[in-house]
């Protein structure tokens, strides 16, 4: 529960910093109200979200993959093929996040 409770804080925190950060206009920015400092605690914690998830999948991933052959040992290649490719998905996913973060910031 103390895990449900810290991840929504993290959301909430995320998404009541990220409307701010990008809401401020051209003229704005430039003036120094400190918009590029916001901007990047929120991109901060974005990427340390997605980074949380991202291992919190590749963990479950490698303990179902490990179970599974210790389950059925003579499908270990396959196993371990499907697995692999469930952790680039997961990684490309927290790739991706990281390069919208440096095209917004």
């Amino acid at each position: 529960m103390k895990k449900v409770t810290m991840m929504l804080t993290v959301i909430a925190t995320v998404a009541m910093m990220a409307p701010m950060a990008f809401a401020q206009d051209a003229t704005t920015a430039a003036a120094g109200s400190g918009s590029r400092g916001t901007l990047a605690i929120a991109a901060a914690l974005g990427m340390a979200l997605a980074a949380f998830g991202g291992a919190l999948g590749q963990g479950r991933v490698a303990s179902a993959a490990c179970e599974g052959i210790a389950r059925n040992p003579g499908a270990a290649g396959a196993v371990r093929a499907a697995m692999i490719l469930g952790l680039v998905f997961i990684e490309t996913l927290a790739l991706f996040t990281l390069a919208i973060i440096f095209a917004k910031v």
